[in-house]
């Protein structure tokens, strides 16, 4: 095994037989985040199967070899703990937030889950029942559902357009033995990531993970790699009639992926555009014309691209004005980047949001994830600061002339009515 350590506290080891482990200690904390990242989701599924990863994420909840459902459910929580997991484009993850002292009985409920989950044909009809109503949930949600249909859009022959939870048809038609062949594809050490944070110390981590038997042989030496995206569809408009009060309205274009240096002037650029009360379509849009309650600018990282784009809520009647307001600032963003005192206020805000998330081991072990998982550079804080704020006026006009242009985006509308030709 090798191990380096990147920073005060933090340490990476990389087994002989491919799994990953990384921990920072936090002295000042008496709880402990631990988490599994596997490289197997919804990028790496066929589109006949479609919410595979998901339905298995839900099902090894179900029973282990030395677990119950029930017991799963009470022997961390009746502790004070936590257990959570989710299903992503490019990962799948199980975590858990405990006392330091309880990290043991995490790692061995983790590890369970992941590695020894029944899968029986008995526990698939109610459990496959309860994704079906995940996925109703969404289509009674239209701010949730306009997303969805989004991804659809920008890229409909790339599994990044697939709903991550999957569709009525794919997920009846799923069977155990799906479940199993899936589990058997990408549930194996090289394919995982292990990262905890807290009050934890790295050899007791590597010693928890050698009692379970993490570092055994295995005939899998390379981990999943998510299929390189293909070029999102540019300019095209997707309307789909539901019958809501509102019209919900989403413009996004494909970026570029995590690793990318030029993530956080993205971010700086997001922020200003439409992250929060201080933002110009929040000025604009809401504060001066009064068109919308929600209205905000987003992005999203994956391992081989990423979206940035807008949504807003609003009532029909005003949807065809509030499309062409925020074309607009597209198209002044587009032209003219951001000025001295928006990139100074931008570059304080980022850096302000980036030390705030990091108050927390879970956040912690969250952002250790993320770095590794999508093949980035490990960066301190202060160093992430520093390049934060070594991004010029030139880098953001670059990024918004490319990204944040009118002609670009592709919109999305869900809602009662459509929009006149000139909204198009």
């Amino acid at each position: 095994m090798e191990t380096l350590q990147l920073d005060t506290g933090l340490f990476r080891t990389h087994a002989d037989n491919g799994l990953t482990v990384l921990s920072e200690a936090l002295p000042g904390v008496r709880s402990a985040a631990v988490g599994i990242w596997i490289r197997a989701a919804s990028a790496h599924e066929l589109r006949s199967k479609m919410g595979v990863s998901h339905l298995l994420e839900h099902m090894v909840f179900k029973g282990t070899e030395r677990r119950s459902a029930r017991q799963i459910a009470l022997e961390l929580e009746v502790r004070g703990g936590s257990l959570d997991a989710y299903t992503g484009r490019d990962h799948t993850s199980y975590q858990a937030h405990v006392l330091d002292n309880d990290l043991p009985v995490a790692v061995e409920i983790l590890t369970d889950l992941v590695r020894r989950p029944l899968l029986r044909e008995s526990d698939l009809v109610p459990e496959r029942n309860v994704v079906l109503e995940e996925i109703n949930g969404v289509l009674d949600t239209p701010d949730d559902l306009v997303f969805e249909r989004l991804a659809e859009t920008l890229w409909p022959a790339h599994p990044y357009g697939f709903s991550i939870l999957g569709t009525a048809e794919t997920v009846t038609a799923l069977t155990a033995e799906d479940l199993k062949a899936r589990h058997q594809w990408g549930y194996y050490p090289a394919n995982v990531v292990v990262v905890a944070a807290g009050r934890v110390e790295h050899a007791e981590l590597m010693e928890l993970l050698e009692r379970q038997d993490w570092f055994e042989a295995n005939d899998e030496s390379a981990p999943r790699a998510s299929a390189p995206a293909a070029p999102a569809v540019h300019g095209v408009t997707h309307q789909e009639h539901k019958d809501t009060t509102q019209a919900h309205i989403v413009f996004a274009t494909e970026t570029f992926p995590y690793a990318d240096s030029r993530r956080h002037a993205m971010s700086i650029l997001t922020n200003t555009f439409g992250g929060g009360m201080s933002s110009r379509l929040f000025q604009r849009i809401r504060e001066e014309l009064g068109l919308a309650y929600n209205v905000y600018a987003f992005q999203q990282f994956y391992q081989s691209s990423g979206t940035c784009g807008v949504y807003i809520g609003t009532q029909p009647g005003t949807a065809d004005e509030a499309i062409q307001a925020i074309r607009r600032e597209y198209d002044r963003l587009g032209r003219e980047g951001l000025g001295p005192d928006e990139t100074l206020d931008g570059k304080r805000q980022l850096k302000g949001q980036v030390i705030l998330a990091l108050e927390t081991p879970h956040s912690r072990m969250g952002r250790l994830a993320s770095i590794e998982l999508n093949g980035d550079k490990y960066r301190s804080v202060d160093e992430v600061l520093r390049t934060i704020d070594a991004v010029e006026e030139d880098d953001l006009a670059d990024l918004a002339a490319e990204f944040w242009v009118p002609d670009r985006q592709t919109m999305v509308w869900l809602g009662p009515e459509l929009p006149s030709p000139s909204a198009q």
